[in-house]
């Protein structure tokens, strides 16, 4: 090696070597963020395993699971294994810390609610909830676990609030499984819109928002966009590409005087988008990103979609955006084969956003060392991983990230203001 090229380099090293006394002040602060969530755990065991558990999570370890950890802080495996697996200890009481914290310190009258359902692919067949099914992680079906995720994003900062395990429906059915994992007795099959709307009605009132916004996996069933509708909520929710709708700003034929009025025809929103004029488009730079501003290009109109048994749906706002297949920001999983659809140049997300605002009375202010096969395990480790993510700022783990860091969701929401508006002269969502 050149000696030169030997000497650069002792040097950059020498550069990155960091004193321990810099993260001092990090571990106090991290201290005292753990100490109300260790108050919140009733039993003894609980509260001293919390910190030897989070010392396996922050150190060096290249797979953080139970043995590994045990070894680290010196105790037997058993112990941090049924501690996170199967020792009788509710969770729950550790989200409603992260909840108030959260709306404490990161809470806006504008703020936004994310659902993200993201898969976790599995190998084997024992994991509670493992099924062949869409793997959004992977883009295609596969063996996967999926859980359904609320996380709240505000100009300041986002963070995860809660999370649901989808719990397939033939799992249910299949009481050897569920006493293998140790499934509780009370736990129902659930739609995944039905698991956002009890996130909602739980959290909701305690967390101050303006918009909820989730991906086409949810958007899709008119029944979440109506009773979103019904408890007051905005939202911007992903639609498929195949979305049947009626464009109600069309320009129709003149009436006869005789027979029904003209309508417009029903046609897919792919159809739909292809049939515009190029100066349809409205360019907008929504934010600043790491690589330079973030660009899309948008069009919205006021739409009506076929609802159950082809009934014809309310009036809502059609939103398309669309930015260049050459940026690596399109490249980003789908949450369905139809989530998105492309042409020579650009690619297209599409979106369904309320008309209208009912609010209601009264102003409302990764890899198999994490893998956990019982229910109990799978609701306490993946939540554990994600409020240390919380406090040390760090992006959300797997793919749960997607729809707080994409444009097409949050960004979206973002650019609403709470009378619909959007600020600078942009497009108005809301009316």
């Amino acid at each position: 090696m050149n000696t030169a090229w030997a000497q650069r380099r002792e040097d950059l090293l020498s550069d990155c070597i960091v004193s321990p006394d810099v993260f001092n002040q990090m571990v106090d602060r991290l201290g005292e963020f753990v100490m109300p969530y260790q108050r919140a755990l009733e039993t003894e065991a609980g509260q001293r395993n919390v910190h030897l558990y989070l010392q396996g999570l922050l150190s060096h370890l290249p797979g953080k699971n139970a043995e590994d950890i045990a070894t680290l802080v010196d105790v037997e495996r058993q112990v941090i294994q049924e501690f996170i697996g199967n020792a009788p200890w509710d969770h729950r009481p550790l989200v409603t810390v992260l909840v108030g914290q959260v709306a404490h310190q990161l809470g806006e009258p504008n703020g936004i609610i994310a659902f993200d359902p993201s898969s976790f692919p599995k190998r084997g067949t024992h994991s509670v909830g493992v099924k062949r099914q869409w793997c959004s992680h992977r883009g295609k079906i596969d063996n996967c676990q999926v859980g359904v995720f609320m996380g709240y994003v505000s100009s300041q900062e986002h963070a995860l609030l809660d999370f649901r395990l989808s719990l397939p429906e033939e799992w249910v059915r299949d009481e050897p499984r569920r006493q293998e994992c140790h499934v509780p007795k009370e736990v129902r099959y659930q739609t995944r819109h039905e698991q956002c709307l009890e996130m909602l009605d739980e959290w909701g009132e305690q967390v101050p928002h303006s918009w909820v916004t989730g991906d086409d996996e949810l958007g899709r069933h008119s029944r979440f966009r109506h009773d979103l509708r019904e408890r007051g909520e905005r939202y911007v929710l992903g639609v498929p590409c195949n979305t049947t709708i009626r464009d109600l700003e069309a320009l129709l034929p003149e009436y006869s005087g005789r027979g029904r009025r003209p309508k417009a025809p029903w046609q897919s929103v792919t159809d739909w988008r292809q049939s515009l004029p190029a100066d349809a488009w409205r360019h907008l730079t929504v934010r600043d990103g790491e690589k330079g501003p973030v660009d899309i290009e948008m069009v919205r109109r006021r739409v009506q979609t076929r609802i159950e048994r082809k009934r014809t749906g309310p009036e809502e706002w059609l939103v398309v955006t669309r930015c260049f297949l050459a940026d690596d920001r399109t490249l980003e999983p789908k949450a369905s084969p139809d989530a998105t659809d492309q042409d020579a140049r650009y690619r297209h997300h599409y979106y369904l956003t309320i008309t209208t605002s009912r609010r209601r009375m009264g102003a409302r202010s990764h890899s198999r060392s994490h893998r956990c096969r019982n229910w109990h395990g799978s609701s306490r480790r993946v939540p554990a991983l994600k409020r240390v993510s919380n406090e040390a700022r760090v992006k959300w783990a797997w793919t749960s990230t997607r729809v707080c860091r994409r444009t097409s969701l949050a960004d979206l929401g973002r650019l609403a203001s709470p009378h619909g508006a959007v600020p600078d002269g942009g497009v108005v969502l809301d009316r």
